[in-house]
């Protein structure tokens, strides 16, 4: 049975204040999404 993000593309972008783009990743290592980048930025 296939998930939701089996086979596809994620761009991660997280907040410093919030949640850093490595936290996301770890959570989507098991859905089956290809991470093709993911930055952590600061937005003022």
């Amino acid at each position: 049975m296939g998930g939701l993000l089996d086979n596809k593309k994620v761009i991660i972008i997280g907040d410093r204040d919030g949640i850093p783009a490595p936290a996301i990743e770890e959570c989507l290592k098991s859905t089956g999404a290809e991470i093709v980048f993911g930055s952590t930025e600061c937005f003022v």
